[in-house]
């Protein structure tokens, strides 16, 4: 598929994953447009800076909550990347019912005015911790993906599709652990939830590349989930602040050991393809005319603790010089 000439409206633009969304789109690509969409005036003016005034990029100041901004912004869209959340976890348990307007209820206006638009396509981008929730972040992207999936059902005879992607940890995304570690390495004392803990590890470039790719694949109702490594947060420290000590401080309310991208239930009607999986929705609208891809063993678990690919320390110093 190409994304040549498009209309691309981006939720949560001024993100982290929508910066590197539209730097890589606008490199490679040659959209028409890529329309902005977020709250801050102050990022997207930082961000209109940084791409020079393209005259291929458009602001909108809105909220995924605001039926008819996001109605205005969509008018001749041809793709939605759904980027926009409220995800900081600790945000979202201190306010639960703003969390729920806007990861669940803005999820609802995006189906409902991209199936008015006739939109082609939308891709929603969700978190491993949709998996197994623990915390209300993860329940709102739960029941997020849940109606994206759906969706597909209301379009009737329209074209619009839609589909997720799932992923894990982002490297340097705002938030993550990597430039906490480099903060705190001037301190001289990194602080550790437990040394147990693993993660999966994704770089924003190759989470782009991945939703692109699967923009173009998509059927509707998939949710396409990459094959990733794992990493050890002691071996990330280890390579961000070899010299400094450590002080293990607890698992935080609402975090989890390790990371579960599949779950066992999930893993009974996906399909395993070269790298990446396809959780195919168990309803009788979906028909795999495409996607052959491979029956996923019974005795395969896709969790950061049991994993079959780890990243060594050289690789994470590479990943974390790259920021």
């Amino acid at each position: 598929m190409s994304l040549v000439d498009k209309t691309i409206l981006l939720t949560g633009g001024t993100g982290s994953f929508g910066q590197k969304f539209t730097e890589v789109v606008l490199r490679e690509y040659n959209p028409r447009v890529v329309r902005v969409f977020s709250r801050g005036e102050l990022l997207q003016q930082q961000m209109n800076q940084k791409f020079a005034n393209d005259e291929r990029l458009r602001f909108f100041i809105g909220d995924v909550r605001d039926r008819e901004r996001v109605s205005r912004a969509m008018n001749g869209v041809d793709f939605v990347v759904h980027a926009a959340a409220l995800k900081q976890i600790p945000t979202c348990e201190y306010n639960p019912i703003e969390a729920v307007k806007t990861n669940i209820g803005g999820a609802v206006n995006l189906i409902d005015i991209a199936i008015d638009n006739g939109v082609e396509k939308v891709i929603a981008i969700s978190t491993d911790k949709a998996v197994h929730p623990v915390n209300l972040y993860g329940a709102t992207k739960l029941v997020a993906e849940k109606l994206f999936v759906q969706a597909n059902v209301y379009t009737g005879g329209r074209k619009t599709r839609f589909s997720c992607v799932r992923y894990g940890n982002v490297v340097g995304s705002r938030g993550s652990v990597v430039p906490l570690f480099l903060e705190q390495k001037n301190k001289g004392v990194v602080t550790i939830t437990d040394e147990r803990m693993t993660r999966f590890w994704i770089t924003l470039e190759q989470g782009v590349n991945f939703v692109i790719k699967c923009l173009g694949m998509m059927q509707g109702g998939e949710i396409f989930v990459p094959k990733l490594p794992s990493m050890r947060i002691t071996d990330l420290a280890d390579v961000i602040a070899p010299e400094a000590q450590r002080s293990i401080v607890g698992i935080r309310p609402g975090e989890k050991l390790h990371e579960i991208l599949i779950s066992d239930e999930e893993l009974r009607h996906s399909r395993e393809f070269d790298d990446y999986f396809v959780v195919e929705p168990e309803f009788p609208f979906w028909e795999m005319n495409n996607l052959a891809g491979r029956t996923v063993p019974e005795s395969f678990r896709y969790s950061s603790d049991a994993s079959n690919w780890w990243l060594t320390g050289e690789e994470l110093k590479r990943m974390v010089e790259e920021l």
